[in-house]
């Protein structure tokens, strides 16, 4: 069994930490795991990539077009990363684009469905309004855990796991609202 995933973000959306989740649900399962990153520029509102390798034992890279799964989480992320899918990939974003940074002030007009469309390609595409999930759940910093929750049916491993990794990986004062946000986020992903 192998499924790679790809999560892409802008430094500070919480992609390592999305990573570092899926990396430990596959530990807690027994399940071998690679993974790499590159966050050079993050602190600066930069690109920020996490290849996850489940069930993989050779090495930590995806090669374009073979990803199982994009999780993005800005909507320009997903169109820049869209390569990584192979043909029949799914691809799960956040509604979000260029998320405010000290280098992306200004106000850019929102992508629209035709444009997105066609950026995208034919691709299964699943956009999730994080935003407003993670303040439903009590703190737009839940946004990532809510993608996660979303994308989490299409994963080769348990719920259960993943919450446990949740438990394990994020700060423990925020547990109960990532659980939450993770479980909020899984309920708006089965409505696709």
């Amino acid at each position: 069994m192998s499924f790679d995933v790809m999560i892409v973000g802008i430094g500070g959306q919480g992609t390592i930490l999305t990573s570092n989740i899926l990396g430990r649900a596959c530990v807690i399962e027994g399940i071998p795991v690679r993974g790499a990153e590159t966050h050079g520029m993050a602190q600066r509102g930069g690109s920020v990539e996490s290849q996850i390798r489940i069930g993989q034992e050779y090495g930590p890279l995806i090669a374009p077009g073979t990803a199982d799964l994009l999780l993005s989480f800005d909507l320009m992320e997903a169109v820049r990363a869209a390569h990584w899918l192979k043909p029949d990939g799914i691809l799960y974003s956040s509604k979000e684009y260029v998320i405010p940074t000290s280098v992306f002030m200004q106000d850019y007009p929102a992508p629209t469905e035709e444009m997105l469309t066609e950026m995208l390609g034919s691709r299964h595409a699943h956009i999730i309004d994080s935003r407003a999930i993670a303040e439903q759940a009590g703190n737009i910093l839940t946004q990532n855990i809510v993608m996660l929750g979303a994308a989490s049916p299409m994963l080769p491993l348990q719920k259960a796991s993943l919450q446990e990794a949740i438990r394990k990986t994020v700060p423990p004062k925020t547990v109960d609202l990532n659980l939450k946000a993770f479980e909020m986020g899984r309920e708006a992903g089965k409505s696709l």
